[in-house]
């Protein structure tokens, strides 16, 4: 006799993806540690990753909110002609801490989510 594994039918992965929670934790961490230019790429991944698999539209807010608090001083890095050679040394402390409190907010939606999510009974 042969064993067939299904997967659960789509919608019901009850499941936190768990790269948006290491995302949400990496974004803070490395803009901190001053590899602001490398925090694009958790960035990009809690969006979409939480645009694609998240239900839950608070996840999926605070994920967008963390993408433009980011977006806004790598733009202006971009654009400016006279700017520094890293993006760590040209953000203003403003961003950076409105980049870690928005990551914050991702933080304790992803875990408020979560928390939720495993209290639920089983289908």
């Amino acid at each position: 006799m042969t064993a067939v594994a299904t997967a659960p039918p789509a919608g019901t992965d009850r499941r936190m993806p768990r790269a948006v929670t290491i995302s949400a934790w990496a974004v803070p961490v490395m803009v901190l540690a001053q590899f602001a230019l490398l925090a694009v790429v958790p960035v990009t991944i809690a969006l979409v990753v939480a645009l694609r698999r998240v239900r839950d539209r608070a996840v999926r807010r605070a994920a967008a909110l963390v993408a433009v608090a980011f977006a806004i001083p790598l733009t202006v890095w971009l654009v400016r002609p006279d700017g520094a050679q890293s993006l760590s040394k040209d953000i203003h402390p403003a961003f950076v801490g409105l980049i870690v409190a928005a990551s914050a907010v991702l933080v304790l939606t992803v875990h408020r989510t979560s928390r939720r999510l495993r209290s639920l009974p089983a289908r």
